[in-house]
């Protein structure tokens, strides 16, 4: 058990590693994932559901478990989770003939489980095991040093159970290896247990926005603009009804047709998966990056816990939770806010669901599939003060033969180096294969400082589809 840690421990060093020193962050590889959803308290678990499964190829399910949740408090539905499977299992082939790895319909219905059908802390300690929450800790127990992704699109209890029985039957070094390889995204907290878990285990990585007002939360930047009523610079067409109707819901196959209309807000719950869909931006381990599902800092809180707590509580430790990105939206305004975060990517990510429900009722010649970002590799990624480095990715390529426009995009908030004394970095060619980045004489640091440069490369298929390539560059002094 010991040695199994320690060799845990050493690839996750070695992945720091490599972000830090060589510069081409790639993000090949499938993630262990299990869902917790309180799939029918409204409509979006089942959307978000419709989603994730076009994308699971990308990913090893590990579970889908129905609970509650402070919306779905005495009992679940694991009935609507088997429907949307049953819909799946008729188009799966049809995906596997676009991009191979879909798991088999069989192997899903298997990982169908039931959580308790009561609410909260309420559904943890003795006598409080379920299919669901038993079923969490063999996977986690499994004979493969990848962390479990837990996506918790609900109420967090059956995570808490799981955790709160391991504790009663094993010894500390034997919790702490399980704690060790979990994470966790949660659609902020609904129900009071996701409080409990971040103070009881203060090592659980834990993605969260914490509470229930929804409005604040990164995750809203998906879709919540119309219903939460926060600015947006993105095109909110994208995420309602008629857009949904015509490109998923309508004239897409069985799949498609299990997608439901939107009452709220578009798949609240589909950024806790949305970091593990190997696009090229995406890289899970490190929330402070930022991707699809967000960007988020780790730090404690000032402000107090889920509100139905008798005492108020407030936030024990760090989390990893809201950060913020600076954005030019369609509309040219600037926005400073951790939505933007999530929403200035929707184009794409829409575009990609609806090429990729396309997938499920096309043939691969009449389909669009993403281009295959690359850039030509360098000795270095390190660049003076005083000079310029250049990248070139005329290299990429389509898959299906299209044209592809180039994008490069400069994402300081990841990194380091913040724009000295307000003085930008410079950058020829932003919208070509080629970039210059260029350091001014003027940038004064003392230290060796990072900056991140995303690529992104789009076809002119229909719909457009865009991947992409994250560059660190090292400045030095």
């Amino acid at each position: 058990m010991k040695l199994k840690k320690m060799l845990f421990m050493a690839v996750l060093f070695l992945f720091g590693a490599e972000i830090a020193n060589c510069q081409v962050v790639e993000t090949s590889g499938k993630h262990r994932v299990l869902v917790l959803t309180d799939i029918e308290n409204e409509p979006d678990d089942a959307e978000s559901l419709v989603r994730f499964l076009v994308y699971s190829n990308h990913f090893d399910v590990e579970g889908l478990v129905a609970t509650t949740s402070t919306h779905l408090r005495n009992k679940i539905a694991d009935w609507r989770i088997h429907e949307i499977v049953d819909a799946y299992g008729k188009v799966r082939d049809n995906l596997e003939k676009h991009e191979q790895g879909f798991p088999t319909y069989q192997y899903l219905k298997e990982r169908i489980k039931k959580g308790i059908p009561e609410y909260g802390l309420a559904g943890v300690g003795e006598g409080k095991d379920s299919e669901g929450s038993d079923w969490l800790i063999s996977v986690v127990d499994k004979n493969d040093e990848r962390p479990v992704w837990v996506s918790i699109w609900g109420g967090a209890n059956v995570l808490a159970q799981s955790l709160w029985k391991v504790r009663q039957t094993r010894t500390q070094e034997e919790l702490e290896e399980f704690v060790s390889k979990i994470r966790v995204y949660t659609i902020s907290d609904q129900d009071d247990s996701g409080f409990w878990i971040r103070k009881e285990f203060p090592n659980l990585f834990y993605i969260v926005s914490p509470g229930e007002n929804y409005r604040h939360a990164t995750w809203s930047g998906i879709s919540g603009e119309p219903q939460y009523g926060f600015a947006s610079g993105a095109d909110t067409t994208l995420v309602q009804n008629p857009w949904l109707r015509e490109n998923i819901m309508e004239n897409h196959g069985p799949l498609g047709a299990e997608y439901p209309e939107v009452e709220y807000a578009m798949e609240g719950d589909t950024p806790s998966f949305f970091s593990l869909i190997n696009n090229g931006l995406n890289v899970a381990e490190k929330p402070n990056f930022g991707g699809w599902g967000g960007r988020y800092e780790l730090y404690q809180p000032r402000f107090l816990a889920y509100r139905q707590l008798e005492d108020k509580e407030q936030e024990p430790r760090p989390i990893w939770t809201d950060a913020m990105d600076e954005v030019v939206g369609i509309d040219g305004r600037v926005y400073i806010d951790n939505h933007a975060s999530i929403w200035r990517w929707r184009e794409a990510y829409q575009h990609d669901f609806a090429a990729r429900i396309d997938w499920t009722i096309s043939d691969v010649k009449e389909a669009n599939h993403p281009p295959v970002p690359q850039i030509e590799e360098k000795e270095s990624y390190k660049v003076n003060t005083g000079s310029s480095i250049s990248f070139d990715a005329s290299v990429s390529t389509d898959p299906d033969g299209d044209q592809l426009t180039y994008n490069w995009i400069h994402y300081p908030e990841p990194g380091n180096y913040h724009n000295v004394n307000w003085r930008p970095l410079k950058f020829e060619g932003t919208q070509t294969s080629k970039l210059k980045m260029i350091v001014p004489d003027y940038v004064k640091i003392e230290t060796p400082q990072t900056t991140h440069l995303i690529l992104e490369v789009t076809d002119n298929g229909n719909p457009s589809l865009t991947r992409y390539k994250r560059i660190i560059v090292t400045i030095m002094p």
